[in-house]
């Protein structure tokens, strides 16, 4: 059984005027024709269709198209083979560009305007974006969380790495002061608290040491906090605590 033009235009979902320009270059010449000289397409023909319009999906040239489907000693299964693999390199690609432009968005939507390699050298394998649910829930409604979100969408690269070193900063000092013995409720512990503070207020919000406080409990209370501090130096979490409360109440 055969086909006419018209019907392989609409199975193929290709126009009429394209499979004329496939048989004016040679490339899908129907196997029969009417005695009026209509185009008659055949299961071969439409086996070729299909690779043509594969081929063409995948970017090739119309007359490289017609070299590899001419090649000697080209079945239709090395065909098959080769789209499949040519496919699956495409829909890993477009699978990064999703995921690309998936952190674009999630970064916007945080206000972060940095490329994902300024990301990347910034947080590293940190990703705010995967708490930012928890974060929202948590702080959304107040006051503070919409100072830090207003405060960071304006944050440039530059301002992101003088962030972190001078967070990094801060946390050498303390663990400095923990290894060496120092109280926790002494003159230089409480003053790194309040660097602590300052720098919380300088770059996100007014933290007030009720708020302080409240962060030093976290510190403790969330496993997750706790071993970051720790860390740095096993104990330090507990002892950032109790310089913050101790700098509280000097200061209360």
């Amino acid at each position: 059984m055969s086909l006419s033009v018209g019907q392989v235009a609409r199975l193929a979902g290709v126009t009429v005027r394209t499979l004329h320009h496939y048989d004016e270059i040679g490339l899908l010449t129907p196997g029969e024709r009417t005695r009026a000289g209509y185009r008659r397409y055949t299961d071969a023909d439409l086996v070729r269709l299909q690779h043509i319009l594969l081929y063409r999906e995948l970017g090739f040239p119309l007359e490289e198209i017609a070299v590899i489907l001419d090649e000697p000693h080209t079945d239709e299964f090395t065909h098959l083979r080769r789209q499949h693999e040519l496919l699956t390199r495409r829909a890993q690609h477009l699978h990064q560009v999703i995921a690309a432009v998936e952190r674009a968005m999630q970064a916007h939507t945080l206000g972060i305007p940095l490329t994902p390699e300024e990301r990347f050298e910034i947080f590293g394998d940190f990703r705010p974006e995967d708490h930012e649910a928890e974060v929202e829930r948590r702080w959304g409604s107040s006051p503070q969380y919409a100072e830090s979100r207003r405060r960071v969408a304006g944050y440039t690269k530059a301002d992101w790495l003088e962030l972190k070193a001078e967070a990094a900063a801060i946390g050498d000092d303390l663990v400095a002061a923990f290894k060496a013995g120092l109280p926790a409720d002494g003159e230089h512990a409480m003053d790194l608290a309040e660097r602590h503070r300052g720098h919380i207020s300088r770059w996100f919000y007014d933290c007030t040491y009720d708020i302080h406080r409240g962060l030093g409990d976290m510190y403790v209370d969330d496993p997750r906090f706790t071993a970051t501090y720790d860390a740095l130096a096993p104990g330090l979490a507990g002892y950032l605590r109790q310089a913050i409360h101790a700098n509280a109440r000097r200061h209360t």
